[in-house]
């Protein structure tokens, strides 16, 4: 496996780490709606394709405050994996977790980017895995702190991504019909310009009623 391959449903992991409030509130190199708006969809777009998925927190109790409700939503079923190490590579469960899936492909998004994104990224990296960060539904506590750490990374082997392009890369084919209708209504909700052109697209081109 390399990351001159694609990725797909069936050889990546969707990692979401430590999306709580407390975190949230230190993030300054994005619009905080818009990093919830990213994060939740990508986790959306994995959940239409059955992609294995896992949460975790850190300090949820004693700091960081519990998970985005919107985000837990999308997989209610997930028991999130509760951490007290800012580097989740140096949490067992965690780590198991992540070898249980049996991917070497790992699509990573967390806050913030220049600790609970870079600290696992360099350490899976070391060990043989591939790390695709998606930068925007991660952040860092100020726009050079985000950049710089996603510099740091790449320039360790990780793959910069954004959470629409991991979608697309999914779909690939819209002759994939059985995910089509889910991708595109998670288009409409979530992506902004594009789903607004598609909202024209089958209202006035394909005379699709409105809703």
């Amino acid at each position: 496996m390399s990351i001159k391959e694609l990725i797909d449903p069936n050889n990546s992991v969707l990692i979401f780490i430590d999306h709580q409030p407390q975190m949230s509130f230190g993030v300054a190199n994005i619009d905080r709606q818009q990093l919830k708006n990213n994060t939740v969809a990508l986790a959306k777009a994995g959940k239409i394709f059955n992609v294995p998925t896992i949460f975790t927190s850190v300090e949820t109790e004693s700091f960081s405050g519990y998970i985005w409700p919107e985000l837990l939503a999308v997989h209610p079923e997930i028991t999130p994996i509760e951490r007290t190490s800012m580097n989740s590579w140096e949490d067992e469960k965690f780590v198991s977790a992540v070898k249980a899936t049996g991917r070497k492909k790992l699509i990573i998004a967390a806050l913030w980017t220049e600790v609970c994104l870079t600290f696992p990224a360099l350490m899976a990296l070391n060990e043989g895995f591939e790390v695709y960060a998606v930068t925007d539904a991660s952040g860092g506590t100020s726009v050079d702190a985000h950049e710089r750490a996603i510099d740091r990374i790449v320039q360790a082997g990780a793959v910069p991504v954004t959470w629409q392009q991991v979608l697309l890369e999914y779909q690939r084919d819209w002759a994939r019909k059985e995910s089509y209708d889910a991708v595109m209504a998670l288009v409409r909700e979530h992506s902004g310009a594009y789903g607004m052109g598609v909202d024209y697209a089958y209202t006035m081109v394909h005379k699709a009623p409105q809703r």
